[in-house]
């Protein structure tokens, strides 16, 4: 089974497919890191745009050299050349990656790369044939290793139990979910800022929900009398999840 279709399918069916991608992961992680080359070691990139500015500013930047960081959600290799998509903090943006302009050896490497990789692409801005904003890649890095298989590009993730379970997979795909995540916390974020300066004290409770959510720990459960219904303690707040692992990958990449 391919990793395209692997995150949407019954979990029973895949498991044993999911274990041998996720090796082959690690096989070429290890290759990585006895030849030297460590993904995981802590590297500064020195980036200079988002891909939304780029986009926004094509007639001023049209023709100079950028260098942008985020997470390849899509690769297409023709030969001697490739399509990626980058993914960063803004939107994303298309790199051409050329053989003849990566090198022979830069080439290979990239085509090794996965999809969920986090890169940095350094190269011109040019706009394709068909009209599309991309970068003639002349140097690509590679930033961190995904050792997790992401859904397929074009269907998305659309297993709902995989969503609440796995919620970061669920905000690199979805990019609404995102969105609504941003804005809520601009809100929780505005309304606490209003109450400190009122002088109000932010105390946290423990929260009770109908339903198993925010870890694989096994959770506290009580019996509401009156519903006569189960109530679980909520063990972390899903939100706090992806916000972990945000700052973890933008640490990274910034």
């Amino acid at each position: 089974m391919s990793e395209q279709n692997i995150a949407n399918a019954p979990a029973a069916e895949v498991q044993q497919d999911v274990n041998e991608l996720r090796k082959v992961r690690v096989d070429k992680l290890q290759t990585l890191q006895s030849e030297g080359n460590d993904p995981f070691v802590i590297t500064k990139y020195d980036w200079t745009h988002h891909s939304a500015v780029i986009k926004e500013s094509f007639d001023e930047l049209e023709g100079k050299t950028v260098r942008v960081a985020g997470r390849m959600m899509s690769k297409r290799i023709m030969g001697k050349a490739s399509f990626c998509n980058i993914k960063d903090l803004k939107g994303n943006i298309q790199s051409y990656v050329a053989r003849d302009s990566l090198g022979e050896e830069e080439y290979k490497a990239f085509k090794k790369l996965d999809i969920g990789d986090i890169i940095g692409i350094e190269g011109e801005v040019f706009r394709t044939k068909t009209g599309e904003i991309s970068i003639h890649a002349t140097a690509v890095t590679l930033l961190s290793k995904s050792l997790q298989i992401l859904p397929e590009k074009f269907h998305g993730l659309t297993n709902t139990d995989m969503r609440y379970r796995q919620r970061y997979i669920d905000l690199i795909m979805n990019a609404d979910v995102k969105d609504t995540f941003i804005k809520r916390s601009k809100i929780i974020s505005s309304i606490r800022r209003y109450l400190d300066g009122e002088g109000f004290l932010e105390v946290e409770t423990p929260i009770l929900q109908t339903a198993v959510c925010g870890a694989s720990a096994r959770p506290f459960v009580t019996h509401h009398n009156t519903l006569n219904m189960p109530f679980y303690l909520r063990i972390i707040n899903p939100y706090m999840i992806f916000l972990f692992k945000l700052v973890f990958i933008r640490y990274q990449i910034s």
